[in-house]
């Protein structure tokens, strides 16, 4: 199977690299244009007979040392000006800032928190983000404690922590130590994939090596995330997940259920059902796949996962069959499943649960769980087939995986 590093699946011909070198031939061209203006206009002063035909096909040759100082001169400031505009108009401009001087533009943000007072961090002081990871986890008062297990052991080591309320309740969390240091985002009934999109904007989380989008509902006993990241970096994963406890656990895909004899695992074998995978399988769910509700992206492969997220499908289903392409090369070596850091899924129902302690939010289907899981196989509709006419559309993009998916499966 080719990976993407082999099979460019981004329109060819719209980077910098290309704007640049167009930039380059256009440069010569006007350098090469001048010189044979300045030889007819010589000629001309000195007398000599010209063929008109030869000058316009450009076969006039000019010695510059010959020509008159001025003229020298003047040709020698016009092509310095010529060069000057033509290496000022970068295409890699950030969008917005042209009117600034480069120094000053600061194009990146971090979701550190910066204190009134002291000397400001400087630039320098940035680059420490550089070595830190984010979890972002969506969250409910209803679950407090399986919550407060889950952040006692990232904030330990050295994660800076987002949780996305989706009930609205910010208050109830005081009483935990690390609440002041996290960073809380309400919005009530609204998906991971709500806040992810709007949140967590590439340009934002940059300066994290990697983002935790977790749901609420696991037990943490058996997974430590230092040596989690360590494994991670050193099987290149890029895209991955956590092995599920099997006997603890609800298991939705057999992928992610943990082998207790490996410490990670790429691929499952299952010989039996509609869907069969083996070690001839290339596509998921049986090799270059994860779950959505614990998924990990390294910097890199969350900037391409941020731009497929659609807007306005905040369930995200049919998002996790395509992640391969995310995956920043061959997707069945570089997403994986980790054995031996294991977590415990309750499987726990949480939006569009109706809790009487809240009140209702006046929307029915808010408060209706099956109302929740329809709109969820709506949006899987939709997702499929705007992937199918984007793919037909963009004469520019080429399939690495061309390979047809029969099943387009929810997370």
């Amino acid at each position: 199977m080719g990976s993407l590093a082999t099979h460019p699946s981004g329109p060819r011909l719209c980077s910098c690299a290309n704007y640049s070198t167009a930039a380059f031939l256009c440069m010569v061209f006007v350098i090469g244009t001048t010189f044979v203006e300045f030889d007819y206009i010589m000629k001309l002063w000195s007398g000599i007979s010209i063929d008109f035909v030869a000058t316009t096909q450009g076969t006039l040759k000019t010695d510059i040392s010959n020509l008159p100082p001025q003229a020298n001169s003047w040709h020698h400031e016009s092509s310095l000006e010529s060069t000057r505009s033509s290496s000022c108009k970068s295409p890699c401009t950030s969008l917005g800032s042209e009117a600034l001087p480069k120094g000053i533009v600061s194009p990146k943000s971090d979701l550190e928190m910066v204190p009134l007072w002291g000397s400001p961090r400087g630039k320098e002081q940035d680059d420490v983000s550089l070595q830190k990871s984010l979890l972002a986890i969506p969250v409910g008062i209803n679950q407090k404690d399986m919550v407060n297990q889950i952040v006692m052991k990232f904030v330990s080591s050295d994660f800076t922590v987002m949780l996305f309320h989706y009930d609205g309740v910010v208050d109830g969390w005081e009483d935990f130590q690390w609440s002041d240091s996290a960073l809380h985002i309400s919005a009530i009934n609204q998906t991971k994939w709500w806040f992810a999109k709007r949140f967590l904007h590439p340009d934002i989380v940059a300066p994290y090596k990697y983002i935790f989008l977790w749901d609420e509902d696991i037990e943490v006993e058996n997974f430590h995330p230092k040596r989690y990241l360590t494994i991670v970096e050193r099987e290149g994963l890029e895209i991955s997940q956590p092995a599920l406890d099997l006997a603890k656990s609800r298991i939705h895909h057999q992928i992610t259920a943990r082998l207790s004899k490996q410490v990670v695992h790429r691929r499952v074998y299952k010989f039996s059902g509609d869907k069969q995978c083996d070690d001839n399988s290339s596509q998921p769910p049986c090799t270059g796949w994860v779950e959505m509700m614990l998924p990990v992206f390294s910097r890199a492969a969350w900037r391409c996962v941020w731009h497929m997220i659609q807007n306005d499908l905040i369930h995200a289903w049919g998002l996790d069959m395509k992640l391969g392409y995310c995956a920043q090369g061959d997707r069945s070596k570089n997403i994986g499943v980790v054995d031996s850091e294991y977590i415990v899924h309750k499987g726990l129902p949480t939006l569009g649960v109706f809790d009487e302690k809240m009140g209702s939010t006046g929307s029915p289907a808010a408060n209706d769980r099956s109302a929740v899981r329809w709109r969820s196989y709506v949006e899987l509709e939709i997702f499929r087939k705007r992937w199918q006419k984007a793919a037909t559309e963009d004469n520019c993009w080429i399939d690495p995986y061309p390979e047809l998916e029969t099943n387009l499966r929810k997370h």
